[in-house]
């Protein structure tokens, strides 16, 4: 016997986790204004990219003493360029509980070949802060975009710490409340929770950060994308919309009237509460059904933007063959669009929960979500 679908589909089935869905207010024609065919450095373009660093910062609390950078390659980029430049100065521990995570991990150890300690956490949970030592330097990621999972606060993180920390935010920012006093560097791309375009990262230095880059100079060779610093001093250009290499001018654009929708919907607490209103309801779901549950172990850790959800039905006879179906059938039907589990985690599913996402939407996808999961049930039977 068929089993019938719902009748109503979510308005926007894109659930991606990155590149994550628009703005609810996205038109091409907004993008009117942008710079196009004009140099980055020419008034019009460093006043864009400038504003672009002020609105960030003024949106999310950044302390003013605190640098804003617009970097190329994405959060990749940022991380990779605070780490190449800032450690080797004294021990690392690298803290992973999925795979990016993990990747930073294998540059720091296997790349730059530094004195380093690595902490790590199966997927659904974190590493236990008090094991750290903060006189080291310490890499990790506050939002585990792959495992669903965050660091619930920054209370475990000293405030007279003698070593760096070096943050991996790109699915926290704009979605959780991130303690600046407790980061010295903070990376995120605008692809994620405000919905942007690829390819641009964004690096906030804390006076700490920039203190070393103009105090230490790593021993190995530093490529040309990932100089900070000339003559011994920060180059400050970098930081006030002077970009080391060329932006996309429309991407740039496209990130201001995000930006600019952003404050229109409560600012970064509009932006927070939406986030959790979605993960909420997702979360009120599962608690309900006995099939599916949080991959998160902990309730304070888990994540508000990528939810990742794992099955727990006994009748499953192959769990990732299971959720690839699962997946499958509700793309096919146009109710969910991107929602399989990162290939490098465990069987189950992802569901981006951030702020560009209506809550509406989430609640129109769960009876899709039951039925794929029924239908699934019914034809492994």
């Amino acid at each position: 016997m068929a089993i019938e679908a719902p009748a109503t589909r979510p308005a926007n089935p894109r659930f991606s986790s990155g590149p994550c869905a628009k703005i609810p207010t996205f038109e091409l024609n907004k993008l009117s204004d942008a710079a196009l065919g004009r140099s980055h450095r020419a008034a019009i373009g460093k006043a864009k990219l400038k504003a672009a660093i002020e609105e960030t910062r003024e949106l999310l609390g950044v302390p003013a003493d605190y640098r804003i950078g617009i970097v190329p390659a994405s959060d990749t980029g940022a991380v990779e360029m605070a780490m190449w430049s800032l450690l080797g100065a004294r021990k690392a521990e690298m803290l992973a509980w999925e795979s990016f995570g993990a990747g930073w991990v294998t540059d720091v150890v296997k790349q730059l070949k530094i004195d380093a300690e690595t902490k790590t956490a199966e997927y659904g949970d974190i590493v236990d802060f008090a094991t750290v030592d903060f006189n080291n330097d310490v890499v990790f990621t506050w939002n585990g975009t792959t495992s669903g999972v965050r660091v619930p606060n920054g209370d475990l993180i000293p405030a007279d710490r003698e070593g760096l920390t070096i943050c991996d935010a790109t699915s926290a920012a704009f979605a959780m409340d991130l303690p600046w006093d407790k980061l010295d560097v903070t990376t995120f791309s605008w692809q994620k929770v405000l919905g942007g375009e690829a390819a641009h990262g964004m690096l906030i230095l804390s006076p700490r950060a920039v203190e070393r880059l103009e105090s230490y100079t790593p021993a190995w060779p530093m490529p040309k994308i990932f100089r900070m610093t000339k003559g011994g001093k920060l180059i400050e250009g970098i930081f006030v919309g002077e970009t080391i290499n060329t932006p996309s001018m429309l991407a740039v654009e496209d990130y201001l009237v995000a930006l600019d929708w952003a404050r229109s919907v409560g600012g970064l607490q509009g932006l927070i509460d939406r986030a959790t209103a979605n993960a909420k309801a997702i979360w009120d779901f599962c608690e309900t059904r006995d099939w599916i549950a949080n991959l998160a172990n902990d309730d304070a850790t888990r994540s508000n933007t990528s939810v990742c959800l794992k099955f727990t039905d006994d009748r499953i006879k192959d769990g990732a063959a299971f959720a690839k179906a699962v997946a499958k059938r509700l793309e096919k039907e146009g109710a969910a669009l991107d929602i399989g589990a990162y290939r490098d985690a465990p069987a189950g599913l992802r569901i981006w929960c951030g702020g560009t996402v209506e809550t509406s939407d989430i609640e129109a996808l769960l009876p899709w979500l039951e039925w794929a999961f029924e239908a699934e049930i019914a034809a492994q039977a």
